[in-house]
């Protein structure tokens, strides 16, 4: 008798982090504390329900241009999509197609392994150093493309030009993606360097730094000639990628520049005194440039610390894997989370 089950994929998805109901202190996202722009609350407030009935504008024409002049880029360099996740998704298709490994680190966003087996991709961890900073060189041997996150997560370092330089030019013939999820929140874009290297995506979202994590936008920037097998790649799945509302909201966001500034420099401000309070408590903070702390205890357990503030309400992210067996990734939250989580903290060390 036929099996149908063994026709049925078998792979290991990726997992985020918890997403608890209820009376709880959530920092285990990496979601922004504060609330959109009011002119994003406006466009929801005013938009007509009616519209509904339309399809979307399939190549999203009036975000691309806004994400284009905020950049200094053309419309043709920009390509959407339902968060950076999706927009990832579409590279490996597009971009990686060969039989060489792609490269990226071992320790960083572990959606990049899943990807690559979905899609049949082969692939290559690079190890990360013994203070979770990555070596350019390794990243110049033979190879079917590369994806750096900068700031990488969930170690929150972030890299300079400099270090970037160097894997873009050792790799000149293959492509390289920066992806940027928490850029906002740190000191260096290569969006500078887009100009310089048609082989370059930098890949971007609003999750993060503009609050709409749960609206799903994000996108690429890159020469026209890749973006054109992006879009080529995301017409094939779906062409109305983004909805009518996404659209509205994207834009209206990008152009309240006076907010988005005013919450990055919240976070920024919050996070630099966490960091100071838990090194004085005998935590290893890692200099981060992301909008969350990476940190370890000496002395007291990762994952009784993961339970213990979860038993009272406050969620953060522990990874039990190699390497990371210690360490704990905390959101950075509004100053009032912020202490309560430092002040449980201090009674379990």
């Amino acid at each position: 008798m036929f099996n149908w089950e063994k026709n049925l994929i078998d792979i290991e998805p990726y997992v985020p982090g918890e997403q608890p109901a209820g009376d709880i202190i959530k920092l285990n996202a990496n979601e922004n504390p504060y609330p959109p722009s009011e002119r994003v609350a406006s466009v929801i407030r005013e938009f007509d329900a009616g519209n509904l009935r339309k399809y979307p504008d399939s190549n999203s024409s009036v975000l691309k241009k806004a994400i284009a002049d905020y950049y200094s880029l053309d419309s043709a360099n920009v390509s959407v999509g339902n968060g950076s996740d999706e927009v990832l998704a579409f590279i490996f298709l597009s971009c990686f197609c060969n039989e060489k490994p792609i490269f990226f680190p071992d320790i960083t966003y572990s959606f990049y392994h899943v990807w690559a087996r979905l899609f049949d991709k082969d692939f290559r961890q690079i190890p990360l150093d013994v203070d979770f900073c990555i070596n350019p060189k390794d990243y110049h041997e033979d190879n079917g493309g590369v994806i750096i996150p900068n700031p990488n997560a969930p170690t929150g370092i972030g890299q300079g030009e400099g270090l970037l330089r160097d894997i873009i030019e050792g790799n000149t013939d293959r492509i390289v993606v920066v992806d940027e999820a928490y850029s906002d929140f740190g000191e260096y874009s290569a969006v500078n360097l887009l100009g310089e290297y048609e082989n370059l995506i930098v890949v971007k979202t609003y999750s993060k730094s503009r609050s709409l994590a749960g609206q799903r936008i994000g996108f690429a920037l890159a020469s026209n000639r890749i973006i054109e097998k992006i879009e080529a790649v995301k017409n094939s799945f779906n062409s109305y990628t983004m909805d009518m509302l996404t659209l509205e909201i994207a834009k209206a966001s990008l152009e309240d520049e006076a907010y988005f500034k005013e919450c990055i420099d919240k976070v920024k401000k919050t996070r630099k005194e966490a960091a100071e309070t838990l090194r004085k408590m005998g935590f290893v903070v890692m200099d981060s440039q992301s909008n969350f702390l990476f940190v370890s205890h000496p002395s007291v357990k990762a994952k009784r610390i993961f339970s213990e503030l979860r038993e009272k309400g406050i969620y953060v992210r522990y990874f039990d894997i190699p390497r990371l067996e210690n360490w704990l990734r905390i959101t950075v939250g509004t100053d009032d989370e912020m202490e309560k989580l430092l002040s449980e903290i201090r009674g379990i060390i």
